[in-house]
């Protein structure tokens, strides 16, 4: 006769299981998910490095194309942390197979916890990606590998949460274009990855200070080139702090059935 499973105060196999279902989905389709990011983030570099010289102009003491190429390292990391966990949603909703995320006998913190680690895992194997194919053009060096290793860490988990809310919210693709085009990307280029932020006059550098994406391209830039804009220690507890919110945000839609319970 079948019996009740017991599986303790964390389903740890549910867990691990939905976690490892994100992970397969997107490294199974590898070009897309980690090749293609490699080659549009280089792309970049190219252009920028073509239109002003890669040794010609100066930033913050160093030559621009060190400058600049920590920051795309980082909104590459990010961006696909934000995709993974947001398609994942507006997808499930789209073909009408959320229930299969619904039904499992996992908590709104064990789905939270799955998604976002998911999430983090492309954005920190994408980096890694990118980082790696740099290193013949920009030379990148690690200054504080600890610092640097925070900053991927903590960034790729706030977008990847931030991707999870944006899923929540989004009913269909165009809710999350809107989400992406109008607060993820004006967020990402005005942190401070295409130029030093030392550069804005007042109010505008105080109010740069105010985007929490300005303490993550700065941070992880310390942590590769030891130049920093601001604060370090403050952009660790403001990247702590931000995740705290996200993650109990995250567990609060998906305990109540936001938009995913008719």
């Amino acid at each position: 006769m079948p019996t009740l499973r017991r599986f303790g105060p964390v389903n740890w196999l549910g867990l691990w299981t939905l976690y490892q279902k994100e992970v397969l989905r997107f490294w199974n389709i590898a070009t897309q998910t980690i090749a293609a990011p490699v080659v549009t983030t280089l792309l970049f570099l190219a252009v920028f490095a073509l239109a002003l010289g890669s040794g010609s102009v100066a930033v913050a003491g160093l030559p621009y194309i060190e400058f600049l190429a920590p920051g795309l390292v980082m909104m590459a990391m990010t961006q696909n942390a934000f995709a993974n966990t947001s398609s994942t949603l507006v997808i499930a909703k789209v073909q009408g197979n959320i229930v299969d995320l619904l039904m499992p006998p996992l908590s709104p913190a064990e789905q939270t916890a799955a998604l976002a680690l998911g999430g983090l895992t492309r954005g920190i194997v994408v980096g890694a990606a990118v980082w790696l194919s740099m290193i013949p053009f920009a030379g990148l060096h690690m200054h504080s590998p600890l610092v640097a290793f925070y900053y991927a860490v903590m960034a790729s988990l706030m977008l990847s949460l931030l991707g999870v809310l944006s899923g929540l919210w989004s009913e269909k693709f165009d809710h999350l274009a809107a989400a992406t085009n109008f607060v993820i990307t004006p967020l990402a280029f005005l942190s401070g990855t295409f130029y030093s932020t030392e550069r804005l006059p007042e109010p505008w550098l105080t109010i740069a200070h105010f985007n929490p994406f300005f303490y993550m391209i700065d941070g992880f830039r310390y942590g590769i080139t030891g130049h920093a804009d601001g604060n370090v220690g403050a952009g660790m507890a403001v990247m702590a702090a931000a995740n705290v919110a996200l993650a109990l945000a995250s567990h609060h839609l998906f305990k109540t059935g936001y938009k995913l319970k008719p």
